[in-house]
């Protein structure tokens, strides 16, 4: 008698099988091109198609909190942000495999980059526009991609998740500065002394649990958003010193000035106030 413990799994299937069609794992492992005859050169390739998934998730699930926020559905801008925290460390781990080359080993296929660097990422770029950091000549390098250079120009006038973080606590009854909520969303978000003192009202109220969790959910992005930079940059520097970078970027100067950026900066800056 075939039982549940004892049944088989099914392996015949009319074209591809139910897996490969859902998860295209057949399409994912065929995306690997080695361009040197370095075998190691496999490990960063993967490595970095890794990443580019794990920065889709994180568009996807930043872009669901803000357009919740966008409705005051805070709790499931939160949802959505605690999803993102496991993901971001994952995506910091993805670092593992590539962050000890010595120079040597990067050199060994770095040639076969060209002109190629991950500053020329299409998701990575809309996750830094999400998070505020935004300028129009970054949408340069896709021009030749048209799709690609119409969504990131669309992401570049949208609101980011901390505008729309903003605008839901000015419909709260929060004093956000009216520069801040009518500010050309193109540009690149600056500090302002009005927003600090919003958060700093939030935090000195214990009746604001609920908004000092959002705060808290944010803090958390932000923190291990500046680890992924921090990461970035130790690897960098240790495959290739103060080189320039393969893209023709100033390379760890570049990354160093990355890296001292702040993300959702005023959420820092009010605890010293609290």
């Amino acid at each position: 008698m075939i039982t549940k413990d004892t049944a088989e799994p099914k392996l015949e299937f009319a074209g591809a099988s139910p897996y490969d069609r859902y998860v295209k794992a057949s399409v994912l492992t065929a995306l690997q091109e080695p361009w040197s005859e370095d075998p190691a050169e496999m490990a960063f390739l993967v490595t970095t198609q890794v990443m580019e998934l794990w920065f889709t998730l994180l568009v996807h699930e930043w872009r669901t909190a803000r357009d919740a926020l966008a409705q005051d559905r805070a709790q499931d801008a939160l949802a959505a942000l605690h999803r993102s925290l496991p993901q971001l460390t994952a995506l910091n781990a993805s670092w593992t495999p590539i962050a000890s080359l010595t120079p040597g080993q990067f050199n060994s296929y770095r040639a076969a980059l060209g002109e190629g660097s991950g500053f020329q990422s299409a998701m990575y770029r809309h996750l830094e526009f999400l998070l505020g950091d935004k300028s129009a000549s970054l949408l340069q390098p896709h021009r030749g991609v048209p799709r690609v250079h119409a969504e990131l120009e669309a992401a570049l006038h949208s609101p980011s998740l901390y505008d729309a973080v903003l605008a839901h606590l000015a419909r709260q009854g929060f004093e956000v500065p009216a520069e801040v909520l009518e500010r050309d969303l193109s540009q690149r978000y600056e500090p302002h002394p009005g927003v600090e003192a919003v958060w700093t009202r939030i935090y000195a109220d214990l009746r604001h649990e609920k908004l000092v969790e959002l705060g808290e959910a944010l803090t958390d992005v932000a923190e291990l958003v500046g680890r992924w930079r921090t990461d970035h940059l130790l690897a960098t520097r240790r495959a290739m010193g103060s080189k320039q970078g393969t893209g023709g970027s100033a390379g760890v100067a570049w990354l160093e000035k990355r890296a001292n950026k702040i993300v959702f900066p005023e959420l820092w800056t009010a605890r010293s106030y609290v």
